[in-house]
């Protein structure tokens, strides 16, 4: 290495070897190594050798060009002498080298054997000034803090630096030392005045001061947190030790495996598989026989036991959907069509919300054992969970965990039961739920209920958030009065009426005779049921709008059959008529409604609606001397009584077309009653009948003895539509009535109803009650009541 370096000004623009540099910046002043492989490289190196030694050191643009052309090339570099070279056995050469000074590209000259340049010498312009001492100063000073954050610079270049007293000399020094990119570097060396140059490096020397202060005071987090993993490490390894030495510890470890392996295995939530992680790594740390371990433990069974993923495929196949509803149940249009509905949409759309279907009617119509069909219809689990008498929140939410014996609620133990994410989920009873101190079990179900809130559904056991909008909920109800009107709102409710004795007969004859046969142990051939037999226990023995109760008497009359066939032989055949059912049943238990035998005053046929169906409600009148009192008996509801004195109101508004006198009433007391006063009676549907026995009594006219009506009536004689139409048509079918009278607008419900009904009776639909008079009243001489 020389001592001194030739100043550029004595040098003139001469022709030297080029060597083009990759990832490297020469500096005057700076001596540094280089590997050389490339051909054109290595002839320059040797053209130098052979000469002056001296050769231009310039920079690539791009490190990845292998044959750097002019453009790819800085225009300004370092020239340099070659103080060693050394050939390597494998062809590459390995040089040192000593930068002297700046030089500028004049032109490029290439050639095959090596490339070479112009280079015009660039002269510095020196000044001194107290300005320039205070950057130096200041340089000093920060190159010292640079190497000590700096691991990869020797602490004696401090010394070497600090002994540098040319500017330009400082400068070049210092940048060679600096870990900054090659165009940051390259920019330095194309400045030419020093004090500028010097001003550069310093905001580039801050710059890395700070990156490498982050840098350290992020190796110094990550060290920290390395130490206490490794303690925590030590501490867990101690405790293992400690835990073998008392035994139980092999298969503790081999749970914590197996949970390891589940969870990872597990295709939960984001959130679940992070949660339950974490209580692993606290089961970790407890001992397995703690209180703590167990519920942590049935914790993570409980995550990994439900069907975060797994889905059954619906049926698609409509026509196959369709066969299996009508098979297992006759009628109940209106749910079945519903159903395919929803096959038919995921068909097309893929994936759609499950709707909250809610299934409103009488007991014993096959609410329940229709979801069970609708799951079997979509190829679904099925899944069931009674409300009945529950009056606790945490039956539907769940238990928090801090409570002994805490569990999920009856949701999430649902899904776990059916294992998959996706079944018929039937809440049976929605109407039965109750409120007390323990919190209000309808307003957990506004989150399960609601489509647009049950995916991220949470229990207070799981914590976590649970999808349920991929359930299709099947809820059931008798009485939607007292369902809370905000559960209410989030429920598709499709009422299921009662069946009609037709209807009864038919689901005898295709479902339950066959049933119970099999069930006792009897064949179809042996037992033969007449239509007569089953309407005498329709009719006689039941009193309801379902089949359970007709269910439960045949098998009454089985069990008799079966007793008969082992004391005759088991080979008799039985026939069951109307007779033989009084024998096996018994004394009659119900009557039901029938006609009068003739038309008489003062007494008319309503038609009332129970939870068990349509009944005939006979309506009594009768006049007697007094001062205008209006008597009400029979156990009626307000609304009933007050039916009755809007009727009565009604006749005395129209005295002079019923040809009474005007103070008709305040000569007489009249009474109405309805026969059975031991059973309550409440609604206003029976106002017209009110209003035309009270008519008959007045005027001596009969009435109708064939007829019965049903609606109800305001003050100026309107009549107001009625509700359970059907069950009242029923009705009067079966007490012999031929002749209907209904209100206008319920005419709209005839479309419902079977074109049996509608052909055995003729109805009259009727928008005020001077036309329910004229249908009712006869002509006939007065007719002394019974």
């Amino acid at each position: 290495m020389s001592d001194a370096i030739d100043h550029p000004v004595s040098i003139s623009p001469r022709l030297l070897p080029l060597l083009p540099l990759r990832d490297i910046v020469i500096f005057p002043y700076m001596v540094a190594p280089l590997f050389v492989g490339r051909a054109q490289s290595i002839g320059a190196l040797e053209s130098a050798s052979e000469g002056d030694k001296m050769i231009f050191l310039i920079s690539q643009k791009d490190p990845k060009v292998d044959a750097p052309e002019e453009d790819d090339l800085y225009r300004v570099g370092t020239v340099g002498k070659v103080v060693q070279l050394l050939k390597l056995p494998d062809g590459t050469v390995k040089v040192l080298v000593e930068g002297c000074w700046r030089g500028q590209m004049h032109s490029f000259v290439p050639s095959d054997d090596m490339l070479q340049a112009v280079v015009e010498p660039m002269e510095e312009s020196m000044a001194d000034s107290s300005e320039l001492e205070a950057v130096i100063r200041t340089i000093n000073t920060s190159f010292e803090v640079y190497i000590g954050l700096s691991k990869k610079i020797p602490q004696e270049v401090s010394a070497t630096i600090a002994g540098i007293d040319d500017p330009s000399r400082l400068a070049d020094t210092v940048a060679g030392h600096l870990q900054v990119p090659i165009a940051d570097k390259q920019e330095v060396l194309e400045i030419i005045d020093p004090s500028q140059r010097l001003e550069h490096i310093l905001v580039l020397l801050e710059q890395e001061i700070e990156i490498l202060q982050v840098e350290r005071r992020i190796r110094s987090r990550v060290k920290s947190q390395m130490e206490r993993s490794q303690k925590e490490y030590y501490l867990n390894e101690q405790m293992r030790a400690i835990q073998k030495e008392l035994g139980g510890q092999d298969e503790f470890k081999q749970e914590i495996l197996h949970f390891e392996e589940q969870i990872k295995k597990k295709k939960m939530s984001k959130e679940a598989t992070e949660k339950a992680q974490a209580e692993l790594r606290k089961l970790k740390m407890m001992s397995p026989m703690s209180a703590e371990a167990t519920v942590v433990r049935n914790y993570i069974e409980w995550l990994l036991s439900l069907p975060w993923q797994k889905g059954t495929k619906d049926r698609h196949d409509l026509l196959k959907a369709e066969e299996i509803l009508e098979a297992d149940h006759y009628g109940l249009h209106k749910v079945k069509e519903r159903v395919l509905e929803y096959l038919a949409v995921q068909a097309l759309v893929k994936q759609i919300k499950g709707p909250i279907l809610c299934l409103v009617g009488p007991p014993g119509v096959g609410k329940t054992s229709l979801g069970q069909s609708i799951a079997k219809a979509l190829q679904r689990k099925f899944v069931r969970i009674s409300l009945g008498g529950v009056r606790d929140e945490a039956e539907i939410r769940g238990h928090r965990r801090t409570y002994i014996g805490a569990m999920p609620g009856k949701i999430i133990q649902g899904l776990r039961k059916s294992g998959v994410k996706n079944p018929v989920f039937m809440l049976d009873e929605i109407d039965k739920m109750s409120t007390d101190f323990r919190g209000d079990p309808s307003s957990a179900l506004l989150e399960v209920l609601d489509p647009e809130q049950n995916n991220t559904f949470s229990d207070h056991f799981l914590d976590v958030e649970y999808d349920l909008s991929q359930v299709l909920f099947v809820a059931t109800a008798n009485n939607l009065q007292t369902i809370p009107r905000p559960l209410h709102d989030r429920l598709e409710v499709i009422r299921i009426e009662g069946y009609s004795e037709e209807e009864k007969l038919h689901i005898a004859r295709c479902y339950l005779l066959d049933k119970q046969i099999t069930a006792h142990g009897l064949s179809g051939h042996q037992v033969q049921f007449s239509d007569r037999a089953i309407y005498e226990i329709i009719r006689r023995y039941t009193r309801e709008s379902g089949v359970r109760s007709l269910d439960r008497t045949i098998a009454a009359v089985m069990r008799k059959l079966a007793k008969k066939a082992l004391l005759e032989g088991k080979e008799h055949n039985f026939k069951v008529g109307e007779k033989q059912i009084q024998k096996y049943l018994g004394v009659q238990q119900y009557q039901y409604g029938v006609r009068e035998e003739r038309d008489q005053v003062g007494m008319a046929t309503g038609l009332a609606w129970t939870e068990t169906g349509g009944e005939l409600l006979t309506i009594e009148v009768t006049t007697l001397p007094g001062q205008g009192k209006l008597i009400i008996t029979g156990q009626l509801g307000e609304v009933m009584q007050e039916s009755a004195q809007a009727a009565m109101s009604y006749i005395r508004s129209r005295w002079q077309e019923l040809q009474l006198e005007s103070d008709f009433y305040s000569k007489l007391d009249v009474h109405v009653h309805v026969p059975e006063g031991a059973v309550p009676k409440d609604g206003p549907s029976a106002g017209i009948t009110i209003a035309t026995a009270l008519a008959s009594a007045l005027t001596g006219r009969p009435v109708r003895k064939d007829l019965a009506m049903t609606g109800e009536v305001t003050l100026r004689g309107r009549i107001l539509a009625i509700g359970g139409l059907k069950e009242k048509l029923l009705a009067a079918r079966r007490g012999g009535i031929t002749k209907v009278l209904i209100p206008v607008e319920n005419k709209k419900n005839l479309v419902e109803l079977s074109q049996i009904l509608l052909k055995t009776l003729t109805i009259e639909v009727v928008s005020h009650m001077d036309q329910v008079l004229e249908f009712a009243l006869t002509h006939d001489e007065t007719v002394t009541p019974d």
